[in-house]
């Protein structure tokens, strides 16, 4: 008769970590917050411009915290990285969006720049991940000084955020005669706002040359086999 193998009473790892483990973790929770504040924010944007500013406010304020916690409580993760560009790029588009409502004459600029938006971060961390890269912030200076400069350096990438946004919200309280927070405040984050468009035509020729470059790799591993 075969010997019976002796049971594994062995306790479970306390190092493992479960799907729902990374769901809470600090920074996708802050995550949730954005999310929430921002859709809250939306809601207001008719009506309330004063609720709007403080709600959308709330959300782009923890965009700098996420990262923080990522990097205090080693709680950085996929999810949590595209958790944070998509809730970017919905607050974004959803503002510019209700531009078109306030200012429908201006409906194509406001069209072309929701699409400059999505297409070059997209493309960007389309690239970065089929590149092999384990963030879409890991630009090295030879693939670009502007993008290198702008996704390494903290201080860079949350201020051209933030004056981006500002400039925005500024339009939009515009059409509310708020004239500090609006007419001028347009003309203050102005050049920023620029540079970020820049900045995303640069992200989105990097990226295209990138997925270029590794489909003439793959096409000529091809003809070689």
């Amino acid at each position: 008769m075969a010997s019976k193998l002796p049971e594994d009473h062995s306790a479970p790892s306390e190092q493992s970590v479960t799907p729902k483990d990374v769901l809470l973790f600090i920074p996708n929770l802050i995550g949730y917050t954005r999310i929430l504040t921002a859709v809250l924010s939306f809601v207001c944007m008719k009506r309330h411009p004063v609720a709007m500013l403080s709600l959308y406010g709330i959300s782009g304020f923890l965009d700098a915290f996420d990262g923080w916690a990522a990097r205090k409580f080693d709680q950085g993760t996929r999810f949590g990285a595209v958790l944070d560009m998509v809730t970017d790029r919905c607050a974004t588009t959803s503002l510019i969006c209700y531009l078109c409502v306030l200012y429908p004459q201006y409906f194509l600029v406001w069209q072309l720049l929701v699409s400059l938006d999505l297409t070059s971060h997209y493309m960007h961390m389309y690239a970065m991940t089929t590149s092999g890269s384990a963030s879409h912030k890991n630009v090295d200076a030879k693939q670009s000084k502007i993008l290198n400069l702008y996704y390494t350096n903290r201080k860079v990438l949350f201020g051209v955020c933030l004056v981006n946004e500002l400039f925005y919200v500024a339009v939009y309280l515009h059409s509310f005669n708020f004239f500090w927070l609006g007419t001028v405040l347009v003309f203050v984050s102005a050049p920023v706002w620029f540079f970020k468009q820049v900045a995303n035509v640069i992200q989105l020729r990097a990226a295209a040359l990138i997925m270029i470059k590794l489909d003439a790799a793959d096409k000529s591993k091809r003809k070689a086999e």
